[in-house]
């Protein structure tokens, strides 16, 4: 349904793929890069990185960036780590891969490089935010009393008011919907709705990723 909605209105997205997702759905992850889409890593397994010891961090996410340029064809040129979870060791991971942006962290909301003791390492930070991403929203555990709600046209409001304040600032409206969350009947229009209100602001950009980042390594 996400593909789509994307396909419907002509806008470009980043797709973050864990690679046994990717080994169980190769079919799937080569009709994204298809259709114009990026794939970047997002673990092996969804795994905790906090939770591993450097040398099993460094392992799985290069095993992830080759399994995802096996599978689709194209070397992935950014991450996501599973959860947002970054440890002291990741940004050395993603520098020693060549990756040219991580997509973990929530320092701003425009992008900015990050540094490793002090220095600049030439990877971009394009930052998320738990606002702007539907699983804080929706998403439940099974097994524990963990089940937050909200409406779905509250979150529509929600991430639209983000939209039309970062359209106001000329700034990144960067935006992180998960397919088992958002691509439920009942939540779907959420994406449709909000792609057709930012056409109607006019000026707005709809890009990948990996194609914000170089845009900002142009022109920073």
């Amino acid at each position: 349904r996400i593909l789509e909605v994307l396909r419907a209105h002509a806008v470009k997205a980043s797709f973050f793929v864990p690679a046994v997702v990717a080994l169980l759905h190769p079919d799937e992850q080569r009709r994204i890069v298809a259709e114009g889409h990026e794939v970047a890593i997002h673990g092996w397994i969804h795994e905790r990185n906090s939770e591993l010891p450097p040398r099993d961090e460094r392992e799985l996410q290069m095993r992830s960036g080759e399994t995802l340029e096996r599978i689709t064809g194209v070397p992935p040129v950014g991450i996501r780590t599973p959860s947002w979870d970054f440890t002291p060791h990741t940004l050395a991971i993603t520098r020693e891969m060549g990756l040219i942006y991580d997509s973990s962290l929530m320092a701003d909301v425009d992008c900015y490089e990050l540094t490793m003791h002090g220095e600049p390492t030439g990877v971009v930070e394009l930052p998320v935010e738990w606002i702007r991403d539907d699983a804080v929203y929706f998403n439940m555990n099974r097994f524990a009393s963990l089940r937050p709600h909200t409406a779905p046209g509250d979150v529509f409001d929600i991430f639209r008011r983000e939209l039309d304040a970062a359209h106001r600032e000329g700034g990144l409206f960067q935006l992180t919907m998960h397919p088992h969350i958002s691509g439920h009947r009942s939540r779907i229009w959420i994406l449709e709705e909000l792609i057709g209100h930012a056409k109607s602001l006019g000026s707005v950009w709809f890009a990948t990723h990996a194609d914000i980042v170089r845009y900002v390594k142009d022109n920073a």
